[in-house]
């Protein structure tokens, strides 16, 4: 699985050497290219030599003529879908996610340009225009010196010691606002905060906060000047996302212990990065009292009088467009849902609320563990795939407890929380989990973009080749047929045109494996734009 969820070796074929042992093979394989010491240390992490004699019984029985079990044929609506794909940025590129509009308002951007980065492996805008089928790039610029990365724990079987990925930006997860600019979290300085994050300075959020150092900022690039804007953050940042606000501020994620946003009306308005800004800890009301006060740690003694700082943080991150709380996905295990609520004052009002995934609870029908990324719906219905081969749901409203106060451990609203296991046969031997799908990402169509039905969610299916809709808690699963290969990170959806039906509409997503030389047709295969639509039957022209 997690070769499957990163994919950073370096070739199909393991070095002469190493192919009459398996084991041996596939350690050459993981330690291969730019990834290899991170992938290296992640299979160390599951005991290097169990894991790579169970990677090796596994290659080991397929060579021997061992099949999976037989996926089903597409059945009913799946056999509606027309999949467009277009080739763009280079071979040595990967693609994180692309944007096509903006996702409080599909229609913006109408039949306009795509816009996807590269993440590690080059510092590229890569640009895709769908009706001249013109792909292009613009460069991400940084306002320091920022060194790339170098290390390289065996040559590449198919690049050598060529080193093939040299970001310094490390852009990642694009997003379109209003105006069609496209916002970015990007590294713009190295990793020493400004003055103004840090003990001393008058920012409120650095007097209730200081931030010492952070990995990666803001960028903006604005298509109509083809200018960049680069925002030097305190916090840290990884997804983003807008809230349905009069100040279209963006909420990031990646801040480790702070949740960041930045009012980029403001911004507009008066250039100023650091009034602009804002962050909080994730501080939970244990004392009841409705406001935030001094806290303890939350692994050191309840203090009745005071409140707790949760340790954990937003990997995705999403504004509830029902209310106008903030919720991030708490990865690890069993990992669960963080809301943020700003109050009327943030940082100084802001409090959060913690629901962990059911997990050795009595009071759960299902037990899950470890989301990843997440999405809310027009209701505020919280959705993200789990590692336990769920879709998780979660809806506050079912709540029947206090949620706040002593008792709010985390594993208090188990009834909030509905788990559909994933399509796909489970793992060998278990029962009491999903199955072994393991999806990235989900995303919520709330404006019906693709032609299921308004809140429809859809799970990146990774091991399916495909994207996994869930309607009315029945399983759609949208397939890009082999050999074309798909995998992706990410996806979005837009209306081209209200009054053209099926074709003014459809879900944009990236081919985004980190090697797409594993791809059918090997080195110098391109990675893909893929657009899915939804015909009302097979034969619909």
């Amino acid at each position: 699985m997690i070769l499957s969820s990163c994919q950073p070796c370096s070739g199909r074929e393991a070095s002469k050497a190493a192919r009459s042992n398996s084991k041996a093979a596939w350690e050459r394989r993981i330690g291969s290219g730019q990834a290899g010491e991170a992938m290296l240390g992640r299979v160390s992490a599951l005991g290097k030599d169990r894991a790579l004699a169970m990677f090796a019984d596994w290659t080991d029985r397929i060579a021997a003529g061992e099949l999976p079990p037989a996926p089903a044929r597409p059945q009913g609506v799946e056999r509606n879908v027309v999949i467009t794909q277009w080739d763009w940025a280079g071979a040595k590129e990967y693609f994180h996610d692309e944007v096509s509009t903006d996702k409080r308002n599909p229609t913006v951007n109408p039949r306009g340009p795509l816009y996807g980065v590269h993440e590690l492996s080059s510092d590229n805008l890569s640009i895709l225009d769908p009706i001249r089928h013109v792909a292009s790039q613009v460069r991400i610029p940084t306002e320091a010196p920022i060194a790339a990365a170098r290390d390289m724990e065996q040559p590449s079987i198919y690049w050598a010691n060529e080193l093939i990925w040299d970001s310094r930006a490390n852009a990642h997860n694009p997003m379109m606002d209003q105006k069609g600019r496209v916002w970015l979290t990007s590294r713009v300085r190295s990793n020493d905060t400004p003055a103004f994050c840090k003990q001393g300075s008058d920012h409120p959020s650095a007097q209730l906060f200081p931030i010492n150092a952070s990995g990666r900022q803001l960028a903006m690039y604005d298509p109509q000047s083809k200018s960049w804007k680069l925002i030097n953050t305190c916090y840290g940042t990884h997804h983003l996302f807008f809230a349905e606000d009069a100040n279209h501020t963006v909420w990031t994620s990646g801040g480790g212990q702070v949740a960041g946003w930045f009012n980029t009306k403001m911004f507009d308005e008066t250039g100023d990065e650091q009034k602009s800004q804002g962050w909080a800890p994730f501080i939970v009301d244990t004392n009841a009292n409705g406001r935030q006060d001094a806290w303890t740690e939350w692994d050191a003694p309840a203090d009745p009088a005071k409140d707790r700082r949760h340790p954990g943080g937003f990997y995705g991150v999403m504004p509830n467009p029902a209310d106008g709380s903030i919720w991030g996905s708490d990865t690890g295990f069993p990992g669960g849902l963080i809301r943020l609520v700003p109050g009327s004052n943030p940082p100084n009002t802001t409090l959060a609320e913690v629901y962990e995934v059911p997990w050795n609870n009595p009071k759960a029908p299902v037990q899950g563990f470890s989301p990843r990324g997440m999405d809310v719906d027009r209701n505020g219905v919280v959705w993200a795939p789990l590692a336990s081969g769920h879709f998780a749901s979660f809806d506050r409203r079912k709540c029947t407890g206090p949620l706040n106060g002593p008792n709010a451990t985390g594993q208090h609203c188990p009834e909030g929380w509905t788990l559909y296991p994933m399509p796909g046969p489970p793992l060998k031997g278990v029962t009491e989990l999903g199955s072994t799908e393991s999806s990235y990402y989900s995303w919520v169509d709330q404006f019906d973009t693709f032609g299921l039905g308004k809140n429809v969610p859809i799970a990146t299916g990774n091991q399916h080749g495909g994207l996994l809709a869930l309607v009315n808690g029945r399983w759609v699963t949208l397939t890009v047929p082999y050999p074309l290969g798909y995998f992706t990170k990410g996806l979005d959806g837009r209306i081209d045109d209200s009054n053209a039906g099926w074709k003014g509409k459809g879900l944009w997503t990236t081919y985004g494996t980190r090697t797409p030389f594993h791809a059918e047709g090997g080195k110098g295969t391109l990675s893909k734009v893929v657009h899915f639509q939804l015909r009302p039957d097979p034969l619909a022209r």
